[in-house]
């Protein structure tokens, strides 16, 4: 019985702390998975040039 109440007060109290939550609109999930996407693919770009540049520096430096 003692462990009944206690998943009873959790789950209550993890129910109302769910209907506190602000949850974003479609448009604003949207807004914010595209910035998430753009800066992912600005990095890759950035770090891949940074390769080939390395790569490039090594074939004609250390690599004969």
């Amino acid at each position: 019985m003692k462990s009944e109440n206690k998943m009873s007060n959790f789950f209550g109290g993890a129910w109302s702390e769910m209907k506190k939550i602000t949850w974003p609109t479609r448009k604003e999930t949207l807004k914010y998975t595209l910035t998430v996407i753009g800066i992912c693919v600005v990095v890759a770009a950035f770090l891949g040039l940074f390769d080939i540049l390395y790569l490039y520096l090594m074939e004609k430096f250390v690599i004969f």
